[in-house]
């Protein structure tokens, strides 16, 4: 079971921690990947982790940069978000103004 209380940036940065190295590579093969790494790093069951790889592309944290369903694009890369900052939220005011 997934917390509610899970921090979406932590896990990522948690993510990029357990893929070391390894560079996500192609759609289906780069979230295989990342989601082995959560398994592994966290505990994970295989569906728990494939859930919050789902979210953390959802929400932005995860980015695909060539398009799944072209075949020319199939060894595209994976970009994992470096810091919250990074993200375009704009689904929050800016409550400091």
């Amino acid at each position: 079971m997934i917390s509610e209380d899970l921090d979406l940036q932590e896990l990522t940065q948690q993510l990029r921690t357990a893929l070391g190295d390894a560079d996500p590579v192609g759609y289906l093969r780069g979230k295989s990947l990342m989601r082995n790494a959560l398994v592994h790093a966290r505990g994970f069951s295989e569906l728990e982790a494939e859930e919050l790889i789902d979210t953390l592309e959802l929400r932005g944290f995860l980015k695909y940069s060539g398009n799944p369903s072209e075949p020319s694009q199939a060894n595209a890369h994976w970009a994992i978000a470096a810091s919250r900052e990074s993200q375009s939220n704009t689904s929050q005011p800016n409550r400091g103004k």
